[in-house]
């Protein structure tokens, strides 16, 4: 019989190593953060993050899903008209729930923002449960957009920090704790309170699988949610008296989940890089991954003059780094899955145009012209390609046509990133698109009006008011 050994660390040596220095320094950051002390590059992508984020969540609202379990938690909640608003489901629910069920929606399209440094999307873990708790301390607009900034920020830096275990899906993990740094914010916590806030939030996170989005397994939409609801509960326990370890954060995305944190990365050039300011946005409503190929087929799509008969392509070769090579699924069972398929998400948008919500719904999905071009996508690694990560997400694509004419364009990075950003009117066109489905393009106006002069607002009574309004054609 083999004997198995372990290496385990004695309690008493693990309290010795005491508090790391980074924490010090976010406790007393956090804590001291001003809206005067934000520069004006993170005070205006603050409010488009809002923004994005807003009409990501109301689009996602107005899936069958989301919408069955809106009806559910309203029955189960009864917070009635003094809750925090359920953004485009026409109701308003108990903040917790409120936070959770506004993060599943924000992920459903996949079109949330997100940040590639970090590998993930900070802004739908923590604006959520942030403007929950503004709502219910009667905090200011520039109260919510610090909140925001700081949650983001130090989620982001633990997503620098470590890298998380490649079984993990980052949706529920470190945007916990950016929820719950969001949260103590608003209930201006101390600089002891903001530090047991973090290590009691470290713990928190879910136990998330990668392998949800390559099956479709819709349960992932909800990590955020589950983030959103347990950054709120965080702080309840931190203000109740409840305390973490000393390095919550230090282990868990160390030991547990992730592995080579880097505590340097938490403090380097703390309060002069934001990692809100350096974020992308996403127009394509599929994985990022996905993007940059779509980027060069859109680039191709213009070389043969606008348009390309789907039943003329031949084939479609892809060349790509690892993350996108992975998502070669040829047979997506459902939105979710097709979302995470680079050969399908190709093929949707030969057919349709673009890789709009629409082009990845069931209809759109079951298209035997879609299905039969889908079969002709070859999707292969390239290391060298896959070298460039994470500053570049480069794609190769080679289109060939029956008639023997080929085509090809290349994208470093996504349309979107740092490198290659949306303008902040391309932002609030993608926000007007989205938003004016749901209550109407003069609704829609009123909300991004709103957003813009939010840092002048002394309370959320107006935006709150706007976000909590029924659907268009809802009962």
């Amino acid at each position: 019989m083999t004997t198995l050994t372990y290496n385990v660390v004695p309690a008493t040596e693990l309290l010795a190593g005491g508090r790391p220095d980074w924490l010090d320094r976010w406790g007393a950051f956090a804590a001291d953060l001003r809206f005067d002390s934000l520069p004006s590059t993170v005070v205006e992508r603050s409010k488009l993050v809002l923004l994005d984020c807003i009409g990501a969540i109301a689009a996602g609202m107005q899936e069958p899903e989301t919408r069955k379990l809106a009806a559910r938690l309203s029955a189960l909640d009864g917070a009635g008209q003094a809750g925090s608003p359920a953004i485009g489901a026409g109701r308003r629910l108990a903040p917790g729930t409120a936070a959770f069920l506004n993060g599943v929606a924000g992920t459903m399209l996949e079109l949330d923002e997100g940040n590639q440094y970090a590998r993930g999307h900070p802004g739908i873990h923590v604006m959520p449960a942030a403007l929950a708790a503004a709502g219910l301390r009667g905090a200011s607009g520039a109260d919510l957009l610090v909140a925001l900034a700081l949650g983001y920020e130090i989620g982001s830096r633990i997503g620098i920090a470590s890298k998380l275990l490649v079984t993990m899906h980052p949706h529920g993990t470190w945007g916990t704790v950016g929820a719950a740094l969001a949260v103590a914010k608003l209930n201006k916590a101390d600089a002891a309170a903001m530090i047991e806030t973090i290590n009691i939030a470290s713990t928190l996170g879910l136990a998330t699988s990668r392998r949800t989005m390559l099956e479709g397994g819709t349960v992932r939409n909800s990590y955020a949610g589950f983030s959103n609801q347990l950054g709120l509960m965080a702080w309840e326990l931190a203000a109740s008296g409840f305390v973490g370890e000393t390095d919550g954060v230090g282990t868990v995305y160390g030991s547990v989940i992730a592995q080579d944190f880097r505590p340097d990365e938490m403090t380097a050039d703390l309060g002069e890089r934001w990692e809100i300011a350096r974020n992308y946005f996403k127009r394509h409503a599929a994985c990022r991954y996905t993007h940059g190929a779509l980027d060069a087929l859109g680039d191709i799509v213009a070389q043969a003059g606008g348009r390309i008969d789907p039943d003329a392509v031949e084939s479609v070769e892809v060349d790509t780094y690892v993350w996108a090579a992975q998502l070669n699924g040829p047979e997506p069972k459902n939105m979710l899955a097709a979302k995470f398929s680079l050969p399908f998400a190709l093929a949707t948008f030969l057919v349709n145009g673009a890789a709009t919500p629409a082009a990845f719904r069931d209809a759109a999905r079951e298209d035997e012209r879609t299905r039969a071009l889908t079969r002709r996508v070859t999707v292969r690694e390239d290391a060298t390609l896959t070298a460039k990560l994470p500053g570049l997400r480069p794609a190769r694509v080679r289109v060939t046509l029956a008639d023997g004419r080929t085509f090809a364009a290349e994208a470093l990075t996504n349309k979107g990133d740092t490198e290659d950003p949306y303008s902040p009117d391309e932002v609030r066109a993608k926000f007007a698109e989205l938003a004016a489905p749901v209550w109407g393009a003069a609704h829609a106006a009123d909300i991004a009006a709103c957003v813009e002069a939010i840092d002048r607002a002394p309370d959320l009574t107006t935006l709150t008011r706007l976000l909590a309004a029924s659907a268009k054609g809802s009962d």
